[in-house]
């Protein structure tokens, strides 16, 4: 066995959902799932299929974050794994509960913006998801003007009152 990191590439203020689902037809699950969520959302999904022909499939909204999602997947080739990217202006916030209420998704990794890349396991018979490192180590413990800070964005960008 070997273990390796895939870093995810994209933009870097672009929001990624990362799973694992166990079916085929999440595809489409997931992309009414999506629509269903939040009215003209974009977004780009693929999905790494883990019999059969076992190909990359996808589904979306938007022809570039496809081919981004199309672009990850291939690089983490993952039996079972899929991703998400949405377009700009669309949070995780929104659809994450969404996701996991799809019947056949067994995990989600992580739900970021952040720099990240995914531990994975090689072995002859494929490749797994072990984890993934979602952006930095702390840097220390927040001060009263951390706090302040934090409740005041919080406030600004609309989540809390």
């Amino acid at each position: 066995m070997q273990l390796t990191t895939v870093a995810i590439v994209k933009p870097e203020a672009s929001n990624f959902i990362l799973g694992q689902t166990h079916f085929i037809k999440s595809v489409e699950d997931l992309h009414e799932a999506l629509v269903g969520a939040v009215p003209g959302i974009r977004f780009g999904l693929a999905f790494c299929e883990a019999s059969g022909a076992c190909l990359v499939r996808w589904s979306g909204t938007d022809a570039a974050l496809i081919e981004l999602a199309q672009q990850n997947a291939t690089a983490i080739g993952a039996g079972h794994s899929f991703i998400v990217f949405l377009g700009d202006g669309f949070y995780p916030i929104n659809v994450l509960n969404t996701i996991k209420q799809v019947p056949e998704v067994c995990r989600i990794f992580c739900a970021t913006a952040n720099p990240t890349e995914v531990v994975m396991a090689e072995t002859d018979q494929g490749r797994a998801i072990l984890g993934v490192v979602d952006g930095f180590a702390p840097r220390g413990v927040e001060g009263d003007d951390d706090i302040r800070w934090r409740k005041d964005l919080l406030r600004q960008i609309g989540y809390k009152l």
